[in-house]
């Protein structure tokens, strides 16, 4: 049955078990969020995305208050705009003032709402933490704990999505900070470098070291594309940026993978521009390899196959071609060469 509520003076619905914070996107109403993530459990941490709810004492985080029915909400209030720039305040009362030369300028969600609600940079001389920076020796994440906002977003993504429960919240009251298994090296914790924390931070303080320095998320055109390691099929967005490929990103529509990556889909594109990569096709010519035209090379291949029909014949599949592809190869192996001579690496 759907709940009938009100919101912002609009009649909508929500489905069952469905969160105020729901229901308002499914419905076009912006509410802000840094710790909330659709893809995450919801925590109701950061108190960004507050509501009045009449009859309810006090603002309410809507991302983990179950839509009820005849619910009537308000999400723009003075009351909730004061509450939402206060949480932004001190969020930036411990925040370093760089966004000009951070790594995440123009993909900060916190930027963003700081930019949305004009909230000015607080004037203090109370206490800051100062971390080191990039500190975790990991050859793919870098960490800036400065910039972070305890979302836990990290830990979730990790711990849901990942299952390796490295991330986890450490230490107590201001010296509250995300830290790796018993705060040790990302690495010593289990972390197989897959880059989901990062993908996930909604600040600068966990980020892709190898695309550090190459460019803006506005700077990049994203093609989306299949990855080419294995035979699973995962997708996602290839960052390119004058004509080479700076990084990659997760595509969240992916039907496969959806946001998750392994270390080779994430960080394995250096091959791309690789000076060694061949460009050409290469035959053998009084025992020497050359460089020949597609044509001359796939007529050679014709050829060898044709003198070498039946037994002397064989294939060996790869894990890393798509099942259709392995399907594809045992077929030509069977009804154009003559053998059943077929065999796949995985099975070795």
């Amino acid at each position: 049955m759907p709940i009938n509520l009100t919101i912002d003076g609009k009649a909508v619905q929500a489905r069952e078990g469905q969160s105020v914070l729901d229901a308002c996107r499914q419905n076009g109403i912006s509410v802000p969020t840094l710790c909330h993530h659709p893809d995450l459990t919801p925590v109701g941490g950061c108190r960004l995305c507050v509501v009045e709810v009449e009859k309810m004492r006090g603002l309410i985080a809507s991302c983990t208050l179950p839509a009820g029915e005849g619910m009537v909400v308000h999400t723009d209030t003075p009351k909730v705009i004061a509450e939402r720039k206060f949480v932004l305040e001190m969020l930036l009362s411990d925040h370093p003032n760089d966004c000009m030369t951070c790594e995440q300028d123009g993909d900060c969600e916190l930027q963003n709402h700081v930019y949305e609600y004009q909230v000015q940079w607080p004037q203090h001389k109370g206490k800051r933490h100062s971390y080191p920076i990039g500190a975790d020796p990991n050859p793919f994440v870098f960490t800036d704990f400065n910039k972070c906002i305890l979302c836990t977003r990290c830990v979730r993504a990790c711990a849901e999505i990942q299952g390796r429960n490295v991330w986890g919240v450490g230490f107590r009251g201001f010296n509250d900070r995300i830290v790796a298994g018993a705060d040790v090296a990302m690495l010593e914790a289990g972390c197989e470098s897959c880059g989901l924390c990062a993908a996930y931070c909604p600040t600068g303080a966990l980020t892709d070291k190898p695309s550090r320095g190459k460019g803006r998320a506005y700077q990049m055109k994203k093609v989306t594309t299949t990855c080419t390691y294995c035979g699973v099929g995962c997708q996602f967005d290839l960052n390119v940026r004058k004509g080479k490929v700076v990084k990659v990103t997760s595509n969240r529509q992916a039907p496969v993978n959806g946001a998750a990556l392994c270390v080779k889909g994430r960080y394995g594109h250096e091959f791309i521009h690789h000076k060694d990569r061949l460009t050409k096709p290469l035959i053998k010519k009084d025992g020497a390899f050359v460089e020949s035209s597609w044509d001359e090379a796939l007529d050679l291949v014709a050829q060898k196959f044709a003198a070498a029909q039946g037994d002397s014949f064989a294939v060996l599949a790869s894990a890393k071609a798509t099942n259709e592809e392995n399907y594809l190869i045992q077929k030509f192996s069977r009804a154009v060469m003559g053998t059943n001579n077929v065999d796949h690496c995985a099975r070795l």
